[in-house]
């Protein structure tokens, strides 16, 4: 199986590799079956071109937007209503002493974001398109239910988030809100036809109306600076429950889901098949990325802040400090009272409902490329949202019912804890990939980028044992069920513990077989010279031309 695989692979994708003294790490990956180029691919529009291509000379930031998009459309899920419930329960429960979580949280976010968006950049294939050929059957299914699972995890918080919002601007009951969320869900799929460009800015700007609130809040309460730094930069674990609220933390802004996404998205850009186009393009997804996690890391500094000050505050009456010691997405509103007054609630509740609906778009996208890339499946986007939200629904429905917006509110945390569990299943084919000779050839991740991401990521992935571990044990020693339930539940529960350490390290050590770089350039001195110049010229051959996916093309976001 794993040499038909790397048949398929090799013959679909040819690695160009860029110069070697150039210190650049990137490769470009064109298709080779013989397919003629898509005629709308106009390549004198892109850079990295001819210096004698006028449009080379273009400014710096004219080239750059035309990269704008997918690091923006991927924050939207670090702007989730996951992450206002954590940081809300964060800043409660712990002040700001978790605000090193967020820091550290982000940064690596965006290292490995970077790392995702240079993977498809560089191969021409998203994360899941390289797991189907790098792995086993077995395995390559596995990974797909685990990120089949991550996805419906993610959408968890977007279906209460909704049907909190519903609750506070109609005050439907939040189980009636959890099953017209699938409602929402076609309602937003039929606006796009007027343009979902236009959509897409309408939700961001009411997204950002929820951080300019907790802004405004922010400089109201003055949380002291002191603390506030001291919270970012001294590491602290102190109080009950705050090793899983940093769990919480991690797990609401490092999404698995994310990594198969953006992988994918950068692939519906027109990248010129250059050492500079490649350079640039790794270059300006880096510097997009990192602008739109700036802001979602200023957002969710600026809710814990609020929380941590609202809620510690001296004089906080009975009622406000009754909703502090177990705040929920329902019951947030009154932190904002101080800015908006008798509107908090409306304002809040809008807010609340964009950042659900707007996560939506990045959940049903993830979705259909890991679909697409394990299973070479493509269902319509209509039908995959739909059949993803029922899903999320279900176990949304049942605790809404049961446990009512409290119980909603920390199902929220335990899909948030679930995407931190999942994270490593795609994290570390992340790490290997583009780390690894047979896939990046001689471009692969610099020894700086491999310590540095590495040692983050098993620090996060041996968080998550520590934490299951210990959870679970002290779980089991302190409940009430009889002890023949204890026995059952352990023996249950230790095999399924000892097979998640034993996938994490079968992933981490197994070694990549399946080739995916070829070097054209070993016996054609002048592919070389074409790799580096770019050549435009309308005679040029098919390797000398813009790596292109068309069936990513259709991403609604600006070309």
């Amino acid at each position: 199986m794993g040499s038909k695989q790397q048949q398929v692979m090799t013959t679909d994708a040819v690695a160009l590799p860029q110069s070697w003294g150039s210190g650049s790490n990137r490769i470009a990956a064109m298709n080779v079956q013989g397919r003629t180029p898509s005629p709308n691919i106009n390549t004198s529009k892109d850079f990295g071109h001819h210096p004698d291509d006028p449009n080379h000379k273009k400014p710096g930031w004219r080239r750059f937007l035309s990269f704008v998009g997918p690091g923006f459309l991927v924050s939207l899920a670090y702007l989730d209503p996951g992450n206002l419930e954590t940081d809300l329960q964060a800043g409660a429960n712990h002040r700001y002493e978790l605000l090193w979580v967020v820091l550290i949280g982000l940064i690596f976010a965006l290292i490995i974001q970077s790392l995702a968006a240079n993977l498809g950049v560089s191969t021409g294939k998203h994360l899941s398109e390289l797991c189907k050929a790098e792995y086993p059957i077995i395995v390559k299914y596995c990974l797909w239910l685990l990120a089949e699972i991550a996805v419906i995890a993610a959408d968890i918080p977007e279906v209460i988030g909704t049907a909190f919002a519903l609750n506070i601007l109609f005050n439907i009951p939040v189980w009636i809100g959890v099953l017209l969320t699938g409602g929402s869900t076609l309602l937003l799929l039929g606006l796009q036809k007027y343009g979902v460009r236009k959509l897409e800015m309408l939700i961001t700007v009411l997204v950002f109306i929820m951080a300019a609130c907790f802004f405004g809040e922010m400089s109201y309460v003055k949380p002291p600076a002191a603390d506030v730094l001291k919270g970012m930069f001294v590491p602290k674990l102190s109080g009950q429950g705050a090793t899983g609220d940093a769990i919480a933390l991690l797990g609401a802004l490092v999404m698995p889901h994310n990594l198969f996404l953006h992988s994918a998205l950068v692939l519906s850009r027109k990248v010129p098949n250059s050492v500079r186009g490649i350079n640039d393009a790794c270059r300006f997804f880096l510097i997009e990325s990192g602008l739109a996690l700036l802001v979602a890391f200023l957002i969710n500094v600026a809710v814990i802040s609020v929380s941590g000050t609202v809620c510690s505050a001296a004089n906080l009456s009975y009622d406000n400090k009754h909703q502090c010691s177990d705040i929920t997405l329902n019951s947030a509103s009154f932190l904002l009272q101080n800015v908006l007054g008798k509107s908090s609630k409306i304002v809040y509740a809008i807010a609340l409902l964009a950042s659900g609906q707007s996560s939506t778009i990045t959940g049903t996208y993830a979705g259909q490329y890991i679909m697409q890339g394990f299973l070479e499946l493509k269902m319509r986007k209509w039908l995959r949202n739909l059949m993803t939200r029922c899903i999320a629904i279900t176990p949304s429905l049942v605790v809404s019912i049961i446990g009512g917006s409290q119980g909603a509110g920390r199902l929220i945390i335990i899909a948030s804890m679930i995407l931190s569990f999942e994270l490593p299943f795609a994290l570390i084919p992340l790490l290997k990939f583009s780390s690894s000779a047979t896939k990046m050839g001689p471009h692969k991740n610099s020894i700086y980028i491999i310590v540095i991401s590495w040692i983050l990521g098993l620090g996060i992935i041996g968080i998550n044992i520590y934490y299951l571990s210990t959870g679970f044990v002290d779980w089991l020693i302190h409940n009430s069920l009889p002890k023949v339930g204890n026995v059952f539940i352990g023996i249950i529960v230790f095999p399924l513990m000892a097979v998640y350490m034993i996938a994490v390290i079968y992933l981490t050590f197994r070694k990549d077989t399946v080739v995916t770089f070829i070097d054209p350039t070993k016996d054609d001195p002048a592919a070389q010279t074409r790799m580096e110049t770019g050549l435009g010229n309308p005679n040029a051959t098919e390797l000398d031309r813009v790596h292109y996916r068309e069936d990513l093309a259709d991403i609604p976001l600006p070309e």
